[in-house]
């Protein structure tokens, strides 16, 4: 059968890695020749049909992506980490062990996901105080998600700041300053409206749902 994907040079594949059609691993960032970065995929990754993964990255074991994933060089990704389809990691992002990110989601260059960590779909991370000044590079800094924090849908987080430990971001949320460690916010712009020990499950099925 033809092979319908494509291996750059220096790309260390793992036991037991599955890959899909029209697959790019290894590929040269720009001032890069092919081979020159080493490219790590883990034991037991899935990597499905049309991810792109840059040269430079370091993939743990069980790593999984979704159809059409851009992944772009020198990134740290942690074991039984999901990627899902048409999510987009920049450069230069850690992302932690057990992290799910859903589809659609954008993760900008200098992010860091923190182990367990959740991020819902159509999520959006930026980077830049003010994308059109001369010096914006020497500042940028994407969001600091913590151990265990959840992210809803379509939210939306300002650059560097802090979502701290288990703390819940509601959906539709467009978050300007940090959130405090296991804090629930809401709103535009977020605030917070009670502590995760104060949610109830509203179908009964658990006393303390986080």
């Amino acid at each position: 059968m033809e092979t319908t994907y494509k291996i750059y040079p220096q790309v260390q594949m793992g036991k037991n890695v599955q890959i899909g059609d029209f697959v790019i691993l290894g590929h040269p960032p720009r001032g890069a020749a092919p081979g020159e970065l080493p490219t790590v995929i883990g034991d037991q990754c899935i990597i499905r049909s049309h991810t792109v993964i840059y040269a430079g990255n370091r993939l743990g074991k069980r790593v999984q992506t979704g159809h059409g994933v851009l992944i772009r060089e020198y990134n740290d990704i942690g074991d039984d980490v999901s990627i899902g389809s048409h999510t987009v990691v920049e450069h230069h992002v850690r992302i932690g062990r057990g992290v799910r990110i859903h589809s659609n989601v954008f993760v900008p260059e200098y992010t860091v996901l923190e182990e367990e960590c959740w991020i819902g779909p159509c999520v959006s991370i930026t980077n830049v105080l003010h994308p059109r000044c001369p010096q914006a590079k020497e500042c940028i800094k994407g969001a600091t998600i913590k151990r265990g924090a959840k992210v809803g849908a379509n939210v939306t987080l300002m650059p560097d700041i802090t979502i701290g430990e288990m703390a819940l971001v509601g959906a539709g949320s467009v978050v300007v300053e940090d959130v405090p460690p296991r804090a629930v916010v809401v709103g535009n712009p977020a605030r917070v409206i009670r502590q995760i020990e104060q949610l109830e499950c509203p179908y009964g099925l658990m006393e303390h749902p986080y």
